[in-house]
């Protein structure tokens, strides 16, 4: 016996939570489902440590699907995005340059949260919407298309109906395989350490990213904790080296944050457990198919540089839901999901790549192709024009 939906999501992380709710606004019946139920609470086995920085542009869409309220109060400020080059002789900074969202908005750039409090949320959210059914447990097992319906099979052999499938179930997505969508992947041979400080200089809502050899070592802003200033930290290093600070002692490893930190917030004190990712740009080589949207990690992966990762995912989502507003008695036909793979998948491709570039800019470790970053860093982002540029296409606008 199958059920009827008018969308059916694979994939119960931060973006599918976030599309059954948008969805769900909508006015769509909607079916969420995850091999895996969400971890929420920070000190559960499986917590997802990293966090998200919201941009302006996904904010308001949060805003807009019942969200943001769940989420403000839990959320810090992104007000000034900081770039050190600490790449010389000795670990240093050498060039500032900071981009203040005053400079082009009376808001902040964005606002930061940890994603396991996301899922916590969200969850809550969904809870609340009876046009939402979220089952946490089967996974989709098999996808069968039609010019006018999926057909999904779970895998507690439940059988489902749908006008629309939502693929948001990662990086190695089983709906985008069933579809037949390949991707392409670069790898880069990195991993990153997550995982949050206090420390006793305050950030000021400044969100720091350290460049040295290997990666850069980021610091996003949180709310205070045990009344010591708080952040959260991305540590990208080649992978043996990031393999090796995972396993250290923690006063070895705190050692070594002061270190690469260049000391900017005074000593850091490891607040949370390490989580180790590896680092891939990967691109599908379409974003939709016949009854398929694939949305986030199963369209696109981009290492952790300037917070594009889910505010991509969610200007995905944006345009794939006002497409189903335009239209929801064809919601999910060939015209729609054609027009969401030409809307979004020249962008995505188009900041994936220069996504890559700054990745592989911050890898260096040879002296002077360090020197020569530094050069560029302080000619490019140090003219005002060019500034102004960078930072609204950070916050999604076309360049």
């Amino acid at each position: 016996m199958s059920t009827d939906y008018d969308i059916v999501i694979s994939g119960g992380g931060v973006a599918g939570l976030t599309a059954a709710a948008a969805m769900g606004s909508a006015g769509f019946s909607v079916l969420l489902c995850d091999p895996t139920p969400p971890v929420t609470a920070q000190d559960q086995a499986g917590a997802d440590l990293r966090t998200t920085a919201f941009l302006q542009p996904a904010q308001q869409l949060l805003d807009e699907i019942g969200l943001w309220d769940r989420l403000s109060a839990h959320a810090a400020p992104l007000q000034i995005m900081r770039i050190v080059d600490a790449g010389g002789p000795e670990p240093e900074p050498r060039v500032v340059r900071e981009f203040n969202a005053a400079d082009i908005s009376s808001g902040p750039f964005g606002w930061n949260l940890p994603n396991w409090l996301l899922r916590r949320e969200m969850v809550a959210r969904l809870s609340e919407m009876p046009n939402v059914t979220f089952r946490p447990g089967p996974g989709t097992a098999s996808l069968l298309t039609r010019e006018s319906e999926a057909l999904v099979t779970l895998s507690d052999g439940t059988r489902l109906r749908s006008r629309l499938v939502i693929a948001a179930d990662g990086r190695n997505s089983p709906m985008r395989e069933a579809a037949g969508i390949g991707v392409k992947t670069t790898r880069y041979g990195q991993k990153a350490l997550a995982f949050a400080v206090t420390h006793p200089i305050p950030h000021d809502n400044v969100s720091t990213e350290i460049h040295r050899s290997g990666g850069p070592f980021t610091l996003v802003p949180l709310p205070d904790r045990d009344g010591l200033p708080c952040s959260a930290v991305v540590w990208m290093e080649d992978g043996p080296e990031a393999l090796r600070l995972s396993r250290l002692p923690t006063a070895d490893f705190e050692a070594a944050m002061m270190t690469r930190s260049c000391g900017l917030f005074g000593p850091l004190t490891l607040a949370t457990d390490r989580s180790l990712w590896p680092i891939i740009t990967q691109v599908a080589e379409r974003m939709s198919g016949e009854r398929i949207a694939l949305l986030a990690e199963a369209a696109h992966v981009v290492p952790p540089i300037g917070a594009q990762g889910l505010n991509m995912s969610l200007g995905d989502l944006r345009c794939l839901r006002d497409l189903a507003l335009a239209a929801p008695a064809t919601l999910g036909d060939r015209a729609m999901l054609e027009a969401y793979d030409r809307r979004r998948h020249a962008e995505v491709r188009l900041r994936a790549a220069g996504i890559d570039a700054l990745n592989r800019a911050s890898q260096i470790s040879a002296q002077p192709l360090r020197d020569l970053r530094a050069a560029g860093l302080s000619a490019l982002y140090g003219a005002a024009p060019v500034r102004k540029m960078l930072m609204q296409m950070g916050l999604g606008a076309r360049g």
